[in-house]
């Protein structure tokens, strides 16, 4: 079941309807505004993953999950609105798809006891479950995305960066700032030299930043954007003849709908990546026929296994496998927050459990664990071909730079910790 709701509309239909028995998960989707082209396509998938587990598994544990959908537009107040309307309805889990939201919901659920997932963005350092005790962001995060693509770039450049020049192009926000340290870190141990050019929101104006990239000619291009800002960006690049190899992004700057604007001129663009693409997997099988072919998909069903649904898909399954969890600890299907907060803790992904999901190789094998909300940082990367209009994989899911990333994370966690009074946990 699905609910496609305003806020308003959504607090009118908690006071008027009696409670449900159902495994909720709130959907603060955008679906509109200038970074819809993304946020459609991930609540698709996550909208129809959830879907296909109620129609060909008969739900979760033999609980239906329903989805209610409240539209943020990308807005953070809007998005602390709909939170605000739909906890009360038995939200188990939240997945705001923005950095901006997270920052503002991370005291408000740790105080109401609801788990946060907040997959490849967010505050980095929540993977510190020390501190960030309802704030989860496995199997990957920002720093993680900063670190996988310097070494893509030490392993094009036989390991050595010294003397290189890289340019981060990155959205003016908390998000497009959040790999800014880590770069600078990891600048003075490989010897590159950084600079930075912000794009201010939505990003539609960028021809001062590539002009200066013109002028300066800078090795490599790394890119933090999203929405209509991306697909900007790949043109910009075109414009003035940068090579589009030595052109990256982080995971959300690598979507179907950022290259194809460009064209042939975006072939070789590359992106990182935490999970696989493409659609060559078993569960989209499942997908069309339990879902699609049903007419049951949340939208047209033309954006099964394009990166932005496939992200979406991941992240419901994922969800869905931390209350499968938390059932079996908690001995019961009919979970409460505190109780998938505790599954979402003890999560265990193994290749085995992908397989039988039908995604054998779809995103890596991984553990959850108290002292770890962050997963294994593996990211791998994917490029763009323009000829057959598809992403590939090419490189494996490779570790990063545990060392940078924790201590960082932990001098971040600590300084949370310390401005909001907050013990350690987990000893």
């Amino acid at each position: 079941m699905k609910l496609k709701l305003t806020s308003v509309a959504l607090s009118a239909l908690i006071a008027a309807s009696p409670a449900m028995a159902d495994l909720v998960f709130p959907d603060l989707s955008y679906r509109t505004g200038p970074y819809a082209a993304g946020g459609i396509p991930f609540s698709d998938g996550y909208n129809d993953y959830f879907t296909l587990v109620n129609e060909r598994d008969g739900g979760i544990g033999g609980v239906k999950a329903r989805v209610i959908e409240c539209e943020t537009g990308y807005n953070t107040e809007k998005g602390v609105e709909c939170y605000e309307s739909t906890k009360g309805e038995g939200a188990l889990i939240y997945q705001p798809l923005s950095t901006g939201i997270t920052y503002q919901l991370i005291p408000k659920v740790t105080a109401d006891g609801i788990p946060l997932h907040t997959m490849g963005y967010g505050r980095t350092s929540a993977a510190n479950g020390k501190v960030f005790s309802n704030v989860f962001n496995y199997p990957a995060n920002y720093w993680d995305g900063a670190s996988g693509v310097i070494n893509h770039l030490l392993e094009e450049n036989a390991g050595d960066l010294d003397g290189k020049k890289i340019a981060l192009v990155y959205h003016n926000s908390a998000y497009g700032k959040e790999p800014i340290r880590t770069l600078e870190e990891l600048g003075k141990k490989h010897g590159f030299e950084l600079s930075l050019l912000p794009v201010d929101h939505p990003g539609q104006e960028q021809k001062s930043q590539w002009l200066q990239i013109r002028r300066d000619r800078p090795d490599y291009v790394v890119m933090w954007g999203w929405g209509v800002m991306n697909q900007v960006a790949i043109q910009e690049a075109a414009n003035i003849r940068f090579p589009m190899e030595n052109f990256i992004g982080v995971w959300w700057s690598g979507s179907d709908h950022d290259v194809i604007p460009a064209g042939a001129k975006a072939d070789g663009y590359k992106a990182v990546t935490f999970h696989n693409v493409g659609d060559d997997f078993p569960v989209f099988d499942d997908m069309r026929k339990y879902v699609v072919d049903k007419g049951l998909a949340a939208g047209a069903g033309d954006q099964v296994g394009k990166v932005a649904y496939n992200r979406g898909m991941y992240a419901a399954m994922l969800a869905v496998e931390a209350a499968k969890t938390a059932q079996e600890i908690h001995g019961t299907a009919e979970i409460d927050a505190s109780m998938m907060r505790d599954g979402m803790e003890a999560l265990s992904i193994t290749a085995e459990k992908m397989d039988a999901l039908g995604m054998a190789n779809f995103g890596p094998a991984f553990n959850v664990s108290c002292e770890n909300h962050g997963g294994p940082g593996l990211v791998g990367v994917t490029q763009w071909d323009a000829d057959t209009q598809t992403w590939s994989l090419i490189s494996g899911f490779n570790p990063t730079d545990r060392e940078v990333i924790g201590t960082l994370v932990a001098e971040d966690s600590a300084s949370y910790a310390a401005e909001n009074n907050i013990e350690e946990r987990c000893n």
